[in-house]
């Protein structure tokens, strides 16, 4: 008994170990798996059972399951007896292998939409049992879409201008491609039918815009493009036209040109003429009226263009005056008139031209004179600079200064020379005679005068003048100083102020205060018993002595040069400035 339970408990373990060991699925691996196919395609539903080492395949079975639940059964494989097909499937589908229990794949070659469902793949095997997967299809139908024009014409109200259809599984989606200013309204239908309705007000220039219909999809990867082009009809604008507008007598193909712009395009053009037929030989070509003669005056009329279309009727006029006057007349008057008009201009240019230039000339001699006459002033000052350094020689003093301390060292020289003993019997040179002796022509000093050629002679006629004038002075100054030796008793000071000449001018000494000493150094020399007046008496008796005494101290401290008197350089000299102070 126990040895019959361990062979019982065996012989289950080796049949759970057989039933635990079974193939697997290559495809499709989920159990349950959703696929999407078109109508009017090949629908694949995959199945593909891989058996393990033992196990066999030994029937398939593909089921449809029906909306109440109960399931079809379509196709069936046996490894032994082949394969069946059944009932309204039989000729519509199919294994994909051969060997429908290696590979049990069916195919769909022209899918339905009745064939959208769930199917079921059922494998039977040996010794491990049976195995399924359920695959759910969904059958898609692509949009079939249309597109209605509508005629319209110009001046109709607010309408449909045109309507878009499309039928599909799921239901498309219509819109419009357009710039013209319109609405569009949608409407959707049981069997996903799908329809779109443009509307706008039609006018001439709308016709030909485009407005095209999208249909969109989930199995169209882009939006499908119906096109379309609006048409709206208008009636015809006729124009007439010219070669030219110089109508005269004797004109040749002479014509006029109507055009028109309408849609239809209209064919009938009409010419007339208001008030009476059209011309002699005149014809119709085309839109053109044509003139087979040359014009004549009674040409001249309103001639009327009329086309037609379907939609309307266009006119226009035309106004055609013919003259007598011929073309090269015209042109002769008006070359003559151009040719003044350009003579005209021409002096206007020339009398521009010419006042320019002379405003330029002018402005230029102004520029040259203004240059002249600073060149003339530059001149001028230049040579005034060279006179006044020819005057004074002393770079140390201003001409000015240096006159005033000329005269104040005359002075003390004239002082020295009263204060040296006088020698008897001494001829003066300045005794009032200022004749050349023996012929020789003398200066106021005394000296023999020598003539320069050149800047000198032509200077001397302008310094006659000022010679006289310094020999008065020199002769007044002489005069004083002959009264200041015969009044002893008023000081040189008085004598200096008598003279005229200026305070800045007076000696040295004669400008020493009464408390400082003598003014007068021979009064120093008086002996005892003398008095003032026998020495001013003594004084007078020498008056030619002491004149040829300042006459020698002038020509030793003095020289006269360019008609002034200059003192001469010495090396001991002082020159004392008039505002007093020494240089």
């Amino acid at each position: 008994m126990e040895l019959t339970g361990q062979r019982a408990k065996c012989l289950a373990l080796l049949l759970l170990t057989a039933v635990g060991v079974h193939g697997v699925f290559v495809e499709p691996p989920q159990a349950v798996t959703s696929l999407r196919s078109l109508a009017e395609s090949e629908t694949r539903l995959p199945c593909h059972y891989q058996v393990e080492q033992g196990e066999k395949v030994v029937q398939v079975t593909w089921l449809k399951e029906l909306p109440d639940g109960s399931k079809d059964q379509i196709i069936t494989a046996h490894f032994v007896d082949g394969h069946t097909e059944f009932g309204r499937y039989s000729g519509r589908v199919r294994f994909e292998s051969k060997s429908p229990t290696e590979n049990s794949a069916l195919l769909i070659p022209s899918t339905e939409e009745s064939d959208e469902g769930s199917y079921t793949c059922h494998i039977s095997t040996f010794p491990n049992g049976n195995f399924e997967r359920h695959i759910k299809l969904t059958v898609w139908i692509l949009p079939i879409s249309s597109l209605e024009p509508v005629d319209l014409v110009e001046g109709q109200s607010f309408r449909v201008v045109a309507s878009c259809r499309a039928v599909g599984r799921p239901p498309p989606r219509l819109s419009w491609d357009t710039d013209l200013p319109g609405q569009s309204q949608n409407r959707t239908k049981e069997g996903g039918s799908v329809s779109s309705y443009y509307s706008l007000h039609p006018l001439r220039s709308m016709n030909g815009k485009k407005l095209d219909c999208l249909v969109w999809h989930p199995s169209l990867e882009q939006p499908r493009r119906i096109s379309n082009r609006l048409v709206v009809q208008y009636p015809p604008d006729a124009t007439i036209s010219a070669a030219t507008g110089n109508w005269y007598t004797g004109l040749e193909k002479a014509e006029l040109m109507c055009s028109s712009r309408g849609y239809p395009e209209p064919q009938n053009i009409t010419w007339t003429r208001r008030g009476g037929a059209l011309p002699e030989k005149t014809s119709v070509v085309g839109g053109k009226l044509v003139f087979g003669r040359p014009l004549r005056l009674n040409d001249s009329g309103v001639y009327e263009c009329a086309v037609k279309n379907k939609v309307g009727v266009g006119k226009t006029e035309y106004t055609l005056t013919v003259t007598g006057n011929s073309p090269i007349d015209n042109q002769l008057l008006i070359i003559i008139g151009a040719s003044a008009g350009a003579l005209v201009m021409f002096l206007v240019i020339v009398v521009l031209l010419v006042n320019r230039h002379h405003r330029h000339k002018n402005k230029k001699l102004e520029m040259e004179l203004s240059e002249k006459t600073e060149e003339i002033n530059s001149l001028s000052r230049q040579a005034s600079f060279r006179r006044l350094n020819s005057v004074s020689t002393d770079p140390r003093v201003q001409s000015e200064d240096y006159a005033l301390l000329r005269v104040d060292s005359r002075m003390k020289n004239s002082q020295m020379s009263l204060e040296r003993p006088i020698y008897k019997g001494s001829q003066s040179t300045l005794g009032g005679k200022w004749g050349p002796p023996g012929g020789v022509e003398l200066d106021e000093l005394g000296r023999p005068v020598v003539w320069h050629d050149g800047r000198e002679s032509l200077r001397g006629a302008e310094m006659d003048g000022e010679r006289e004038e310094r020999r008065r002075r020199v002769e007044s100054y002489l005069k004083s100083s002959n009264m200041s030796l015969k009044s002893s008793h008023q000081p040189f000071h008085s004598v200096y102020q008598d003279s005229g000449l200026p305070s800045s001018l007076v000696p040295v000494k004669a400008q020493q205060d009464d408390g400082v000493g003598p003014r007068d150094p021979d009064l120093g020399h008086l002996q005892e018993g003398d008095s003032p007046q026998s020495v001013a008496e003594g004084h007078e008796d020498d008056e030619d002595s002491s004149s040829y005494q300042l006459s020698e101290a002038l020509t030793n401290h003095f020289y006269y040069s360019n008609g002034l008197l200059r003192p001469r350089p010495h090396s001991n000299a002082i020159l004392l400035h008039p505002r007093g102070q020494i240089i």
